[in-house]
């Protein structure tokens, strides 16, 4: 009773007596396996109380017992937590396992397929596989440094090396030893400087600054061809247009979060920089698209085997661009079953939630959506998404909509799309769509996630091993295949049908011969001034452009992506007006993707159909112009948009039906 009376009053105290450890009492549950009753086991608690917070230490002995909907979470009370606290749920845990593998708080404590003898042998001896592989690469990369001294070949080698052996070295040594004095130096250095600022100042400079750089940034470099300083001005205020039409359209313009939409803008800048500008850029983003293209190679050899050789080199949709995606799906299923994709995905993720101050639900999903895909990033976050708020709900839609998946960017270059663009496409689109989103539909709840990024594991669909893993992602390729087919047949063909009675009933006005009214005829002009905005120079390539976003929004980027690759109508399209096509068109923005996030999502929670319903065409409008907005920068920063992604004497050829 003093408890409760206490909460009401606003004041925990410090020694209540059910919060004293000595009072406490055991006794056994029916669901409890013996070793639950081992405190020791059980990691620490931590929880958040806002974005931005520290986390605190809970306390192992304050032991759960429940927990709810999969989250691995209990709502309970410490001396360090506050009222609002406890009533806003903020409070969890995670939850650990034993030697053996068995889930302690599980109702049947079964042995996890992945702890088996070579995983017991590999946790005794782990520090010979450890320095065994950091001798490995280092010699590998000496060597690579010894005979390519002279060029500019070693630098991917050097980051190669840079990442394994970082991650080797922070396995034995805990990252907070590089953490904390980085932190310490930010406090008494950038914090001191920024709180010397006023606060109703701080975000009007802030403005003005990242403004500037982008200026700065557009115009240093030398003109060259169409790529003049006049073509950059009107992409920087297309991106000025695009901004102030998303703030006059906000939902709620007094809850914007700006710092999220300025350093949003910010790091999206410095993205096209590195990539447009730099040649060490250029170098890290072709390297990744050969890969791609490596890949792309590899399942052609399955073509093969179960046609002939000729077949790849056939121009034929069905086996030059479906095997591909399948293959792709199979090898993410092994990655994410040996834990590298949720690795991965949670670093990049506490960058943005860092960087942006997001919530954590809401930075794994923007992280995750350009290599997994929109409805496979929402698998990610699945415990979290019956509790995600509506401004939640609305990011991950758009974070969707925004960008690519890995398993259909090895079919847009089987297309011959540029590969460096539709990397550096997707890359851009994260910080971009979280700026747009933001802007639009900014947070006015108390989210699950504010404070902290988790990534829970699928105990439902872990696969047994990694045999497993690989058929199971070979089905889930031939499905998501099997998708892309059917929606691409009856889109198209329901287009064609459309331009059929258009055409009909235009001819009865005259609009004969070239100017037969079809659906990309009204497209091109009701997105004119789009293109113009982006930065595309000249009538006819302004017309164009705007064609294919009208088909991408329409039908989908499969047709557009094609049209811009194989259309004779294209094929004089200026570097620079291709260049921006490629980051406009770059993007799951389209009406039959709505239908598919909003199935996803109502499958996952059925209780939020509603919810994402009444976000999904605001969600679906942000994410294209997060992805518009792409290609606007990419207008601004690019110098040599003729030669800058044609690798000179590189080994990686895009295949002849390209």
């Amino acid at each position: 009773m003093t408890h409760n009376s206490s909460l009401q009053t606003g004041v925990v105290p410090s020694t209540d007596p059910a919060l004293d450890t000595a009072n406490e009492h055991n006794h056994e549950h029916l669901h409890h396996g013996a070793s639950s009753l081992d405190r020791n086991r059980h990691e620490d608690v931590v929880y958040a109380s806002g974005p931005g917070a520290d986390a605190h230490s809970i306390p192992s002995t304050a032991v759960p017992h429940e927990k709810t909907d999969g989250l691995h979470q209990r709502h309970v009370g410490t001396d360090n937590s506050s009222p609002a606290d406890i009533e806003k749920g903020a409070v969890g845990y995670n939850v650990s396992k034993n030697e053996l593998g068995y889930n302690e708080n599980s109702a049947s404590e079964e042995l996890d397929p992945q702890h088996h003898g070579f995983a017991r042998f590999y946790k005794h001896y782990r520090i010979v596989f450890h320095a065994f592989l950091a001798m490995l690469f280092t010699g590998w990369w000496i060597a690579s440094l010894v005979l390519h001294r002279h060029d500019k070949n070693w630098v991917i080698p050097f980051l190669f090396w840079l990442c394994i052996m970082l991650r080797v070295v922070f396995w034995w040594v805990p990252i907070s030893y590089v953490s904390r004095p980085i932190k310490w130096t930010w406090r008494n250095t950038g914090s001191r400087v920024s709180a010397l600022i006023p606060q109703k100042f701080g975000i009007p400079l802030g403005a003005l600054l990242v403004l500037a750089v982008i200026i700065v940034g557009s115009m240093a470099s030398a003109e060259t061809g169409d790529n003049t300083r006049a073509n950059r001005a009107i992409s920087i205020f297309g991106i000025i247009v695009m901004t102030f039409l998303f703030w006059a359209t906000s939902r709620n313009r007094r809850k914007i979060v700006w710092h999220t939409v300025i350093v949003g803008y910010l790091i999206q800048f410095i993205i096209a920089l590195f990539v447009l500008r730099t040649s060490v850029g250029v170098d890290i983003f072709r390297f990744v698209s050969d890969r791609a293209v490596d890949l792309l190679h590899s399942a052609n050899a399955g073509v093969t085997f179960l046609f002939d050789s000729t077949v790849p080199n056939e121009p034929w949709f069905f086996t030059g661009v479906i095997p591909p995606i399948i293959f792709f799906v199979a090898v993410v299923q092994v990655l994410y079953y040996w834990g590298f994709i949720q690795w991965f995905v949670g670093k990049v993720a506490h960058f943005f939630f860092w960087s942006l101050r997001v919530s954590g639900a809401e930075a794994v999903v923007a992280s995750a959506t350009p290599f997994i895909g929109q409805g496979e990033s929402a698998m990610l976050i699945k415990p979290f998404v019956p509790h995600l708020t509506k401004a939640e709900i609305h990011q991950v839609m758009t974070s969707g909509f925004a960008t690519i998946a890995g398993s259909v960017l090895v079919a847009y270059i089987g297309l011959g799309v540029n590969p460096q663009a539709l990397i550096s496409s997707c890359v851009m689109s994260i910080p971009a769509s979280l700026a747009f989103s933001k802007l639009r539909y900014p947070e006015e709840e108390e989210s699950l996630t504010a404070g902290r990024v988790v990534v829970p594991e699928d105990e439902e669909h872990r696969a047994a091993n990694v045999l497993h893993a690989f058929a199971n992602g070979a089905w889930l390729g031939i499905k998501i295949a099997g998708m892309i087919v059917a929606t691409l047949l009856c889109i198209i063909a329901l287009v064609a049908l459309i331009n059929a009675l258009l055409t009909w009933w235009g001819r009865y006005i005259n609009l004969d011969g070239n100017y037969d009214l079809t659906l990309q005829l009204i497209l091109g002009y009701l997105f004119f001034p789009i293109a113009w905005l982006l930065g595309v120079s000249g009538k006819d390539d302004i017309i164009r452009v705007a064609r294919l976003i009208g088909v991408k929004i329409i039908q989908n980027e499969f047709v557009a992506f094609n049209a811009l690759t194989h259309d004779p109508a294209y094929a004089s399209l200026s570097g620079r007006s291709r260049l921006i096509a490629t980051y406009a068109v770059c993007g799951f923005g389209n009406f039959g993707s709505l239908g598919t996030q909003i199935g996803v999502l109502s499958q996952i929670s059925p209780g939020r159909s509603g919810d994402v319903s009444r976000v999904a065409m605001s969600a679906l409008f942000t994410g294209i112009f997060s992805t518009l907005s792409s290609a606007s920068i990419a207008g601004m920063v690019v110098q040599n948009q003729k030669t800058l992604f044609t690798p000179p004497g590189s080994d990686a050829k895009v295949p002849p039906s390209a």
